[in-house]
């Protein structure tokens, strides 16, 4: 039988340092089977020569308990079973990312209807977007102008997307945050 010392990565049920085999070192374990069965407690010994019976691996799953548990089982298919469900999980998640798109306090229309066009097609995609305004120079004693830009801005996009987070000033930077509708 050999001895292995394994450090696996992302496994949810397992620690960062599972014991296995020859590397458990309590004088007794509580010892389950591969089918779930319990063993009882027994001296280490007894269950290492149970699992080289079987041809499995001793792996120490619960190692705070008194006595610590151990499990019976193929480590090297359970490693690569957890492994392939987090890779399943993480397929599945999906992540929002946040566009930005900039205007201008004096923007002409064509050119915020060009910028609303680009904002509904990250908001169906799914994605976020942030609208920013910057104050250039004497702009910045009109800030007024500028919420009036992003309040039609928004309703050039309330199709497609709903206001998460209102216009507020950020220094010289007026910032709005549109999420997809549901």
């Amino acid at each position: 039988m050999e001895t292995r010392f394994i450090f696996s990565g992302g496994a949810r049920n397992i620690n960062k340092k599972t014991e296995i085999n020859e590397a458990i070192r309590d004088r007794e374990l509580r010892v389950i089977g591969e089918d779930g069965e319990q063993f009882g407690i027994m001296s280490a010994k007894e269950a290492l020569e149970l699992a080289a019976e079987k041809k499995l691996d001793l792996v120490k799953i619960a190692p705070q308990a008194v006595p610590p548990v151990c499990r019976i089982m193929d480590y090297g298919k359970h490693k690569y079973e957890m492994s392939k469900r987090d890779k399943e999980a993480r397929k599945k998640q999906k992540t929002v990312e946040i566009k930005e798109v900039r205007l201008g306090l004096n923007i002409e229309e064509h050119d915020l209807e060009t910028k609303a066009k680009n904002a509904e097609k990250f908001l169906q995609k799914g994605d976020k977007v942030k609208v920013s305004l910057r104050f250039r120079g004497r702009e910045m004693g009109h800030a007024h102008l500028g919420e009036a830009v992003i309040k039609h801005f928004a309703e050039m996009i309330a199709d497609s997307g709903d206001i998460e987070k209102k216009p507020s000033l950020e220094g010289r930077t007026l910032v709005a945050i549109f999420t997809p509708k549901k």
